[in-house]
C-alpha cells in the first residue's frame, strides 16, 4: 500500500546526542546568567542568523512537503551510515577540513527579563508572521502571556516561513493551531537542557491513538542541533519572564502515523513493509478500526532481515511461511505501551503516570509484545550524552525516537526472535546461526492464535 497524498514531515531522531565542545560548553556558559529582556535582545539574537539560512535548505524543504521526510536526515541515524562516518573520527571532535557549521547564536547577557515570551515574539521584526498566526488564536496568546508555567518556544522565523512551497494550500485553522502548539512545552528548556534531551512533550496532543502530548526529537549533527532533525535551532536562550525561546529555520508539523513513516522509507523498510503487507498487519496498522493509547514498533531494518541469511527468508516470505512471519512481526509490536529513550507512557495502568527516565542512567522495561505471552525485555543505559537501548540483551536500537501521531519507532538491527525453553529456563537467540527448522519450532506455539492490534 502506498500513500500518494501529501504528507506533513516525519520526525525521526536518533538517541546519540553529539554536539562540538565549544558550542556545548558556550551554551552552559550562557545558562549561568540572566540576560537582558529589552526588545532588542530577540532581534539581536536572530539578527545575523537569519543571514546565514535565508537561502539554504528551500529544496530540502519543499521535498520534506512533498514525501513526507528528509531522507537524508534518516540515514544519517541508520547503521550504513554510522559504518562509515564514525571511521577514524572522535565524536567529539570533528575533523576541521571538513565543513564548518556555526553553533546557534547568543543573546547579549545583562540585565533581567522584563517581558513575556509571547511579547518577545510579537515586537520582533523576525518573528512577524509566526505572531501573526498567534495572534489568531486567543487562548494562545493568553497562555504565553500567563505565568501559571515556564514555557519554551521553539520559534520560526520569518524565513522559516519562506521555504513554504508558494502553491501550498492554506491548511485548516485547526491544523494551525496544532502546529503552533507543537512548537511549544510547558516546561522550562533552556540550551543546555534541550541538547542533553532526546525528546522533549509539547503543548500538542494528537485526538486519537496517542494517548500522550506528541513529542519532539532533539538530536545535534554537523548541521548543528537539530529539532525533528530537519529545523536547525539558530538563536538559543532569549529569556521572557515565563519562559525561553529558541529559534529554528524550519517550522515543525506533527507527524503522522507509524505506518506512513514505514512506507515513506523503502531504503530502510522495504523488507518489512512486504511483510507487515503480506500478513494483513499493515492494514491493521493503518486503520482506525483498532483503537489504542500509544505503542512501541522495534522495527528491523532491510540489513536486519538480510542477516537471518537466504534461506529463512524464502521461508517466511513463501505462502507456507506467512504465519510464521506474522508471528514474527508481531513480537516486535508494543500497544498501549510507549517507550522513548528518555519517557515511558503505560496506558494499560490508568492510575500510573508517565514516567520520565532522566536518572538514574540505567532502567529496565518488560514489554508485553502482541504475540500472546511473550514480552521483550528492554535496557536503556545513558553515557552522558550517549544512549544505549538493547531488546533480549542482544539487538541494538540503531535509530532511536522515531515519534508518530499513533506511537513510537525504534529501529532494532536484528530481527527479534522469540526465545525458546532450554533446561526450563528461555534462552534468546543472540545472533547465532539458525535453521528453518529451528526458527519454526521457536514460532509454532504461536502461528495459531496472537493477540489481536
Amino acid at each position: 500500500m502506498k500513500f500518494t497524498q501529501l504528507l506533513p514531515f516525519v520526525s525521526l531522531a536518533s538517541g546519540f546526542v553529539i554536539t562540538e565542545p565549544e558550542v556545548f560548553q558556550a551554551i552552559e556558559n550562557t545558562e549561568r546568567q540572566l540576560v537582558r529582556s529589552t526588545q532588542s535582545v530577540l532581534d539581536n539574537a536572530l539578527a545575523k542568523a537569519s543571514n546565514t539560512f535565508k537561502n539554504v535548505g528551500e529544496n530540502l524543504y519543499h521535498k520534506v512537503h512533498e514525501v513526507g521526510c528528509d531522507v537524508d536526515s534518516w540515514l544519517e541515524g541508520s547503521p550504513i551510515y554510522d559504518s562509515f562516518a564514525g571511521l577514524n573520527e572522535d565524536p567529539h571532535h570533528p575533523p576541521h577540513d571538513g565543513p564548518h557549521h556555526e553553533g546557534p547564536r547568543h543573546p547579549p547577557h545583562s540585565g533581567k527579563p522584563n517581558q513575556t515570551v509571547y511579547e518577545l515574539i510579537s515586537k520582533s521584526k523576525y518573528t512577524t508572521k509566526l505572531a501573526e498566526l498567534i495572534d489568531e488564536y486567543p487562548d494562545l496568546v493568553k497562555t504565553l502571556n500567563s505565568t501559571k508555567a515556564n514555557y519554551t518556544i521553539f520559534a520560526p522565523t520569518d524565513e522559516a516561513f519562506e521555504k513554504i512551497p508558494k502553491h501550498h494550500e492554506k491548511p485548516s485553522k485547526e491544523f494551525l493551531k496544532n502546529v503552533l502548539l507543537y512548537h511549544v512545552t510547558d516546561s522550562l528548556y533552556p540550551a543546555g537542557r534541550v541538547l542533553h534531551s532526546y525528546t522533549i512533550p509539547t503543548l500538542y496532543e494528537p485526538e486519537k491513538n496517542l494517548g500522550h502530548k506528541q513529542r519532539l526529537t532533539v538530536r545535534v549533527t554537523l548541521r548543528g542541533p537539530t529539532i525533528n532533525f530537519y529545523s536547525r535551532i539558530v538563536a538559543v536562550n532569549i529569556f521572557g519572564t515565563n519562559g525561553v525561546i529558541h529559534g529554528i529555520d524550519s517550522i515543525l508539523v506533527p507527524p503522522p502515523r507509524v505506518a506512513t513513516i514505514i512506507d515513506l522509507l523503502p531504503g530502510e523498510f522495504s523488507t518489512l513493509e512486504l511483510g507487515l503487507s503480506k500478513t494483513d498487519l499493515f492494514d491493521k496498522l493503518n486503520s482506525t478500526e483498532y483503537p489504542h493509547q500509544g505503542g512501541t514498533f522495534f522495527a528491523p531494518s532491510n540489513f536486519a532481515f538480510k542477516k537471518l541469511g537466504p534461506k529463512i527468508n524464502a521461508f517466511l516470505f513463501s505462502p507456507y511461511g506467512l504465519k510464521y512471519l506474522k508471528a514474527l512481526l508481531e513480537y516486535h509490536m508494543i500497544v498501549n505501551q510507549t517507550l522513548y529513550t528518555d519517557a515511558f507512557y503505560d496506558a494499560t495502568d490508568d492510575d500510573k503516570k508517565p514516567e520520565t527516565t532522566d536518572r538514574p542512567p540505567y532502567f529496565h522495561f518488560d514489554l508485553p509484545t502482541v504475540l500472546e505471552g511473550k514480552y521483550l525485555a528492554v535496557d536503556v543505559a545513558r553515557y552522558g550524552p550517549f544512549v544505549e537501548i538493547r531488546i533480549n540483551g542482544f539487538s541494538r536500537v540503531t535509530v532511536h525516537d522515531g515519534v508518530a501521531s499513533d506511537g513510537v519507532i525504534q529501529v532494532v538491527s536484528d530481527v527479534l526472535i522469540p526465545p525458546k525453553n532450554a533446561a526450563g529456563e528461555q534462552a534468546n537467540w543472540e545472533g547465532e546461526m539458525m535453521s528453518v527448522g529451528e526458527l519454526k519450532e521457536r514460532l509454532e506455539p504461536f502461528v495459531k492464535e496472537s493477540l489481536e492490534l
